[in-house]
């Protein structure tokens, strides 16, 4: 499996990929470290505030509640929160889906998940013939960028890589050069 995701065709006439979304191993570990911090604050500050000790391998209720125990309640209570939402986007798979390309029925559709409500999926869906180019963007600095879009007609570039961590240079060609052989349009940008 690469960065982006995975890439399969499934016979010759469909190409199917994958799209990794916030079900990423980083933050499952982002998500378990900072509930594990938070629970440690907010105990430390109910520590301090009832003067029993929660925490087996500290003793909190040295701490003067106001303002040590306060704050730390109040860091732990905002970690959780936080923690909370780290968990349940990583439940909802937010930005997970799929880029599916069929000859047999001439349709390209690009599915990703969002956040729940009245919007949650969405859905694209163009005819092949509409596709123009595949494009590549390649920056490097500070805040690199290498994505892989599709030109539709009327419809502008259409972004095909997942947010975040940026695919390796050489996955990034590949995976480019296989959807442009299997649209038969020109690839832009390389």
């Amino acid at each position: 499996m690469t960065a982006q995701g995975t890439s399969t065709p499934t016979n010759q006439k469909v190409l199917h990929q994958s799209i990794l979304g916030s079900r990423r191993l980083s933050n499952y570990a982002w998500a378990t470290i900072i509930s594990i911090g938070a629970t440690g604050f907010l105990l430390a500050g109910i520590s301090s505030y009832s003067q029993v000790n929660l925490i087996p391998f500290s003793n909190p209720t040295d701490l003067v509640f106001v303002p040590q125990g306060l704050v730390m309640g109040l860091y732990g209570s905002a970690g959780l929160l936080l923690a909370l939402y780290l968990w349940l986007v990583i439940l909802w798979d937010v930005g997970g889906g799929y880029n599916e390309f069929n000859a047999e029925t001439g349709k390209a559709q690009i599915f990703r998940w969002g956040f729940p409500g009245k919007n949650r999926t969405i859905d694209l869906t163009y005819p092949l013939d509409d596709i123009q180019a595949v494009g590549v963007i390649i920056k490097e600095g500070l805040n690199p960028q290498r994505k892989i879009y599709l030109r539709v007609k009327g419809k502008g570039n259409i972004p095909l890589t997942r947010v975040g961590q940026p695919i390796s240079l050489s996955d990034l060609e590949n995976q480019a050069a296989e959807l442009a052989r299997f649209l038969e349009v020109p690839l832009e940008g390389l």
